[in-house]
């Protein structure tokens, strides 16, 4: 084991296994090429990002993908709001069924949710779209596990 994968006692998975990684991150590049040819916009997929980090909790992926976000030109009204928003209007309704579906991915929900949001999502995406942002939440989901589990930092601010 290298020390760079190895720090105060955390193992930085992604550098105790590079090659598992560099699969992983070919997997999300397929992913948001997937839904840049479904004709998603990218705010929706940093958004998505966003929703499935909060779910889990990571720090990490959290700010990587607010800084992304921003950089898209996200307010940060709407990034303040993310958490509730079923309770704004601040979203368009592509955003919405994009933010139902990856909750009811990264919550592993009941097959009648699943359903539902598929369903509902279809009012707004196309099959190709729901694909996407399926594909979407299942790489953030696998990236915040691996960010959560080898206790990536977020650094300060310089």
């Amino acid at each position: 084991m290298s020390t760079s994968a190895v720090a105060d006692g955390r193992l930085f998975i992604d550098k105790h296994h590079p090659e598992a990684f560099r699969a992983l991150s070919r997997t999300a590049e397929a992913a948001r090429a997937a839904a840049a040819d479904a004709g998603l916009e990218r705010i929706l997929v940093e958004l998505v990002n966003l929703r499935v980090s909060q779910i889990n909790g990571c720090a990490y992926c959290l700010d990587r993908h607010t800084e992304a976000a921003l950089r898209e030109g996200e307010t940060t009204r709407r990034l303040g709001v993310l958490a509730a928003w079923r309770d704004t209007q601040l979203f368009t309704p592509a955003e919405r069924a994009a933010l139902a579906l990856a909750e009811a991915a990264t919550n592993v929900v009941a097959p009648s949710v699943r359903a539902a949001a598929t369903a509902g999502a279809r009012d707004a995406l196309t099959d190709e779209q729901i694909s996407a942002v399926l594909w979407i939440a299942v790489c953030i989901n696998a990236f915040n596990r691996v960010s959560i589990m080898s206790g990536h930092p977020v650094r300060p601010l310089a």
